[in-house]
């Protein structure tokens, strides 16, 4: 039987972790619960661990209970681990609408996986999630850090393609639309109006 290693923070996660922990005030250190569960995660090379609760709710002085609480509420924390690229697929109503589920299913198709699976490579690991906040781009689907915005099945797979061989992928919109600035351009405020110092 194996037998975990105990978690502490590495020196450098520890200074970064006293850094989101002075962040509040004096008795009000539980704020800084989720940045610390990210920092344990990216640490333990991808997820949170019952013992990585019990040792955050130990450093910031809470119940246990209330970092679990936190930890399983929000998608961004895993709970077993991930594949190299964690693709997950936002399914909220704007998402769906503009085709969500098809990239969905070309990414389980492509993969040859179901949600919530790992490649048999530990490469993808894919999920889906509630609502990436990023409803003008739909559909979105984040990987690790970055987002994937305005996909479609065939852009995903090509996305997916890349990123298997270890190509760099441009994270942001797949279309040709500057960050969330409308399709095909700008519709108003085109050009100055030559009034005013600044014009």
């Amino acid at each position: 039987m194996t037998v975990a290693a105990k978690f502490e923070w590495t020196p450098e996660n520890e200074a970064l972790a006293e850094m989101h922990v002075a962040k509040y005030p004096e008795g009000k250190q539980q704020s800084a619960v989720m940045p610390l569960l990210d920092i344990a995660q990216r640490q333990n090379g991808g997820h949170v661990t019952r013992e990585i609760m019990e040792y955050i709710a130990g450093y910031l002085g809470m119940a246990p209970i209330r970092v679990e609480e936190v930890a399983t509420f929000y998608t961004m924390y895993n709970h077993k681990p991930v594949g190299k690229y964690h693709v997950q697929v936002c399914g909220t109503t704007p998402c769906w609408l503009r085709g969500a589920d098809d990239v969905m299913a070309a990414c389980k198709k492509h993969l040859g996986i179901n949600m919530g699976q790992t490649t048999a490579d530990g490469v993808f690991t894919l999920g889906e999630v509630e609502c990436a906040g990023a409803c003008v781009n739909a559909p979105v689907v984040s990987i690790n850090d970055d987002y994937y915005e305005d996909l479609t099945p065939e852009t995903m797979v090509a996305l997916l393609e890349k990123l298997s061989k270890g190509e760099d992928a441009k994270p942001g919109p797949q279309i040709d639309r500057q960050n969330s600035a409308p399709f095909g351009g700008p519709t108003t405020l085109k050009k100055a109006s030559g009034k005013g110092k600044d014009a």
